[in-house]
């Protein structure tokens, strides 16, 4: 007989809170044009963007996901010291170590709260959530801030015609805690890293810090180009339409809901033309409201789920307690769903 006491946590978890970022500089097609051969009409009919948010120097991956973390924090209407756990998933935070959600835990006023980073690319939040619902349930932590930051301009590489329009900065975040009810559904995650070159970043840090002109990219000057991210488009636009829907519904399945019992499906912003594809698999009926902020936001990876849902509750297009399906998909190739109540 084990002599370990159980843990003893919340019956269920929910999502409490959440709260949005973007950096104050709006980024059109326009800009973008400078530097590659392009349109602004094949940017929009490829992707759906038409504009993009780019952090400035003082707009920094901590400095976003504290101004998120405040707002998801008021929103739930609890106190940072209650917050017993920090998770922050971004790839775009420079430092190694130490993992910045030490810093934000310190600076939002948590009382020492369990700090750490997650790499997971675009479906970042969704393995944040499944975490810190674990976490709240298993009676660790009773609230848990969960951050999703980027500051993909950093790791754009404006010459890349194929790469260059798609993405944008930003943090999203939300607070989860105790609930008497199911408030996040069981989670459906994954990752496929046989297909991990199709997303990937161009040069290895330590390539890039060898300097070797002859195996590294040049950039237009002969310069060499710092390290960005690169994507074979056509293998992930095919793998996300069709393996990705087959995830979602699986998702809802898990849940115990049918399309017809959703009110809001909102997946990672990568593509519209992916979303809309999704949407039209799964049939999704009408009055279900589907996220497309990706055309005004970019696609920002782990932060774009939390950021499209904080827009849909501030614009009145969806409302607290509405039932949303959320699915996450990138780099990895790594992916999670899973069905939640929202705030």
């Amino acid at each position: 007989m084990s002599k370990i006491k159980p843990s003893k946590g919340a019956p269920y978890a929910r999502i409490l809170g959440v709260g949005g970022y973007r950096p104050v500089r709006v980024v059109p097609n326009e800009v973008i044009l400078e530097t590659i051969d392009s349109s602004d009409e094949w940017i929009r009919s490829r992707s759906g963007i038409e504009t993009r948010h780019w952090a400035s120097p003082e707009e920094t991956v901590a400095a976003m996901s504290i101004e998120a973390a405040g707002k998801a924090i008021a929103d739930a209407g609890i106190d940072a010291e209650q917050i017993g756990a920090v998770v922050v998933s971004t790839v775009s935070h420079f430092t190694q170590t130490p993992a910045v959600a030490t810093s934000i835990a310190d600076k939002l006023g948590t009382n020492k709260a369990a700090a750490f980073d997650i790499s997971a690319g675009c479906a970042g939040f969704g393995y944040g959530l499944t975490l810190a619902k674990g976490m709240v349930v298993e009676g660790s932590a009773e609230y848990v801030l969960v951050i999703g930051v980027e500051r993909l301009s950093d790791l754009t590489d404006l010459e890349d015609r194929a790469t260059a329009f798609l993405f944008g900065d930003g943090a999203g975040a939300v607070i989860v805690g105790p609930a008497r009810e199911p408030g996040i559904g069981p989670t459906v995650w994954g990752s496929e890293g046989d297909k991990s070159d199709t997303i990937k970043q161009t040069v290895t840090w330590d390539r890039f810090h060898a300097g070797d002109v002859g195996e590294l990219p040049l950039d237009s000057k002969g310069n060499i180009k710092f390290p960005a991210i690169t994507q074979e488009g056509q293998a992930v636009f095919r793998w996300a339409v069709f393996e990705m829907a087959k995830v979602a519904q699986q998702a809802l399945d898990a849940a115990g809901i049918t399309a017809d019992e959703l009110d809001v499906f909102i997946p990672h912003q990568a593509n519209v033309r992916i979303i809309d594809s999704m949407v039209k698999t799964l049939k999704l009926p009408e009055h279900v409201t589907v996220a497309r902020d990706i055309r005004t936001t970019g696609n920002t990876s782990a932060a774009s789920i939390p950021l499209a849902m904080e827009r849909l509750l501030a614009t009145g297009e969806a409302k607290s307690g509405d039932t949303a399906l959320v699915i996450g998909f990138g780099a990895g190739l790594v992916y999670a769903a899973t069905v939640v109540t929202l705030p």
